[in-house]
């Protein structure tokens, strides 16, 4: 009876010591994997859900004026008169500069004597030529008599129509003295002063005028952004819609339409000019300024994570997924666009799959995490290039 209570007591001894060491192997095992990882670290994840995002692409620009003219002198004389200040707004046909024109009204006078002298050697010619007609038809006077008159009398209506040509010349000359506006729009610098010399030669205008109603923003596009485009607006029309943001930032508030500005490539740059039409009501937009034009595309369907979200390592980006067991998966990604916070996915993630929203510093592939979602998850919006 002893003997197998010493039996019995040996195996539970046994027992007892093979459950310790589990229990020492278990511990230890865990105790090497809080070594090699840590302890697990709390994460907010976030489930990848499809969307309807935009790319944009932003270009520089050069804003112009519907009309731009250089307004030169036509004639040659001293400036005697400026009308306009820099800066004014001005009607079509309104007086601008006016060149000494003492010359040109002399030039008029002349003009006027030369066409009444060769009007009165017309008038003459043609009496001759009447009174000759009846002594030939008598046979008083020869035939040649009779050609005689009738070729001097086109002769001085021939000088007639001469005087009359060189009234009207200078007259025109005349007239160019006095410089008006060819449109509407908005004077622009004056670099001459009165008493000046010009001349039609002049490299510098007398000033510019722009009607800036409607304006020009021309800008462009590479070869392969340009094919890329006119492929994307043949199935998106809304891309001929474009926004401008002006020089202080700031996004207009009007909307522009695209237009060709050239028909071919620049074969030195290797791009082709387009221009935005945008209606300038307020006159805020002015020719020789900057700006840059928004284009757009629509992907719909498309997957967008935080940029938070993402870590970058020598120009690849990652994110950290949730796997297994509460475990992350380093995953490599794609992007096709950017904006503001948010990258649009061209690859690496499914819909669906969770990433991790923060912490991704200290975490690293097969981190124990554990996961919660965040309080707002950020909104999905539309992204740039």
């Amino acid at each position: 009876m002893a003997t197998r209570f010493f039996e019995l007591g040996k195996v539970s001894n046994v027992a007892l010591i093979l459950s310790i060491a589990l229990l020492i192997s278990s511990c230890g095992g865990n105790h090497q994997e809080q070594q090699q990882w840590g302890a697990p670290v709390d994460v907010d994840f976030l489930e990848i859900q499809p969307t309807t995002a935009q790319i944009e692409k932003k270009y520089p620009g050069a804003i112009e004026g519907t009309v731009n003219v250089d307004i030169k002198a036509q004639v040659t004389g001293y400036l005697e008169e400026i009308f306009i200040k820099e800066g004014d707004y001005v009607q079509k046909g309104q007086n601008l500069f006016k060149i000494k024109g003492d010359v040109f009204n002399e030039q008029v006078n002349n003009s006027q004597a030369a066409l009444k002298a060769a009007m009165a050697a017309e008038e003459t010619s043609r009496i001759e030529l009447e009174k000759i007609k009846p002594l030939v038809a008598g046979k008083v006077v020869s035939e040649m008599q009779l050609q005689t008159a009738e070729a001097n009398y086109a002769s001085a209506k021939a000088a007639v129509a001469q005087a009359k040509a060189a009234l009207g010349s200078s007259q025109i000359n005349a007239a160019f003295s006095l410089i008006k506006a060819p449109v509407n729009g908005y004077i622009g610098r004056i670099p001459n002063r009165i008493g000046n010399l010009v001349t039609p030669a002049d490299a510098t205008p007398l000033t510019t005028l722009s009607e800036i109603n409607n304006v020009f923003v021309y800008f462009s596009l590479s070869e392969a952004d340009y094919i890329a485009f006119m492929k994307d607006r043949a199935t998106d029309t809304a891309m001929s819609t474009v926004e401008m943001i002006m020089a202080d930032g700031t996004v207009y508030d009007q909307k522009g339409t695209l237009e060709m500005a050239s028909g071919n490539i620049n074969a030195t740059t290797g791009s082709i000019p387009l221009k935005a039409v945008f209606p300038n009501p307020n006159k805020l937009l002015r020719a020789g300024g900057s700006a840059k034009i928004i284009l757009r595309k629509t992907m719909p369907g498309s997957l967008t994570v935080p940029m938070t979200s993402v870590k970058d390592i020598q120009d690849k980006y990652f994110v950290f997924a949730l796997g297994d067991s509460n475990k992350v998966k380093m995953k490599p990604i794609e992007i096709a666009g950017k904006s503001g916070d948010l990258y649009i996915l061209k690859s690496g993630l499914q819909a669906k799959e969770k990433i991790a929203l923060n912490r991704i510093d200290v975490l690293n592939e097969g981190s124990p995490v554990v996961p919660s979602a965040p309080n707002a998850a950020p909104a999905q919006a539309s992204a740039t290039k």
